[in-house]
């Protein structure tokens, strides 16, 4: 029991569903659980959430999460200053909730960083509602980026089927193929492969990479980013890496080979190429991964979802994923 993962679990926008899919996930997983749950948030959104799922789940306050040992209450840390109830209402939030939000994030960081959680699993953010506040950076992924100082962060959405990662991640589709370039390319390669080996287990990965254009180009007719960008790194992967790599592949064939088995993971140009064939198939079941960090990362593979918040119908399956993903991932990483 002393050797369970400690997870820390930032609240997201208490605005939204994070504070539902949070305490639906650890009920439906415990107590007791096999990680020691930390959520970094404010506590009345969570007691909030208790009472109004009607279950039993004690929660302790605390500023010390050295002292912590599993239990079968939720440790609850507020790094900020107390929200007021306003600051609580579904899909209202305000200038103190984004305050809060980003504050949350940069502790549960800063005790991954310490050594003091084992692994972070964020809910979901309003990136328009932060922005508004002086938030400066399109989504989790680059923000945590910047706050372990990695080099190159990597967005991987993955379900028990389908793997993805993205080479570019919170850009408008324009602005895509400018951004490219083989080195980009091989780095995301790279960290999908190494990821693959220490956290999911594959020791030979087979990654397939996703052309930019339809047909992956047509030999130029649509695209030369596939001759002149994509192909290359292909092939100087495949002269030093250590995983096998396949591509380009048109994006509208290689998602149904992946799902049948034939590549562990894919890899994908840009946002929508990659996410919506795992949302379609894992919905409830995806967990957002940042591959590339000091730290663990895990998220759910959806929104605040604001139109649902306070109605008690958001669904906890990708939460659930996350919990576990992490737990599993911090194991992984402990025996090395």
């Amino acid at each position: 029991m002393k050797d369970l993962p400690k997870i820390a679990i930032t609240l997201g926008d208490p605005c939204g569903v994070g504070p539902e899919v949070i305490i639906k996930a650890l009920s439906a997983m415990g107590p007791p659980w096999d990680f020691i749950p930390i959520v970094i948030g404010e506590p009345k959104a969570c007691i909030r959430e208790i009472r109004r799922q009607g279950v039993n789940l004690p929660i302790v306050e605390t500023d010390n999460i050295d002292m912590i040992s599993p239990s079968h209450s939720l440790i609850v840390h507020n790094p900020s200053n107390s929200l007021d109830e306003c600051d609580l209402e579904p899909a209202k939030p305000t200038a103190q909730t984004a305050r809060a939000v980003i504050k949350w994030i940069e502790k549960a960081v800063a005790f991954a960083m310490d050594g003091h959680v084992h692994a972070i699993c964020t809910a979901p953010i309003n990136k328009d509602v932060l922005a508004a506040h002086g938030f400066n950076f399109p989504g989790h992924t680059e923000f945590l980026q910047s706050l372990t100082g990695a080099n190159n962060a990597v967005m991987m959405l993955a379900g028990p089927k389908l793997k993805v990662t993205l080479v570019t991640i919170h850009l408008p589709l324009a602005q895509v193929p400018s951004v490219l370039s083989s080195e980009k390319i091989i780095q995301v390669i790279q960290t999908t492969s190494d990821s693959l080996i220490q956290f999911f287990g594959i020791e030979h990965p087979k990654i397939a990479v996703c052309g930019l254009n339809p047909h992956a180009g047509e030999a130029g007719r649509f695209g030369r980013e596939e001759a002149e960008i994509i192909t290359p790194a292909v092939a100087t992967f495949e002269s030093v890496g250590g995983s096998n790599v396949y591509g380009p592949f048109p994006a509208d064939t290689v998602f149904f080979r992946a799902v049948a088995g034939d590549f562990d993971a894919v890899v994908a140009m840009y946002h929508d190429q990659g996410l919506i064939p795992v949302k379609l198939l894992h919905f409830h079941e995806a967990v957002n991964i940042t591959l590339g960090l000091p730290i663990i990362r895990t998220s759910v593979d959806h929104g605040t979802a604001y139109d649902i918040a306070g109605k008690g119908i958001a669904h906890p399956g990708s939460m659930i994923s996350a919990l576990k993903m992490a737990a599993e991932m911090s194991v992984r990483k402990k025996r090395l």
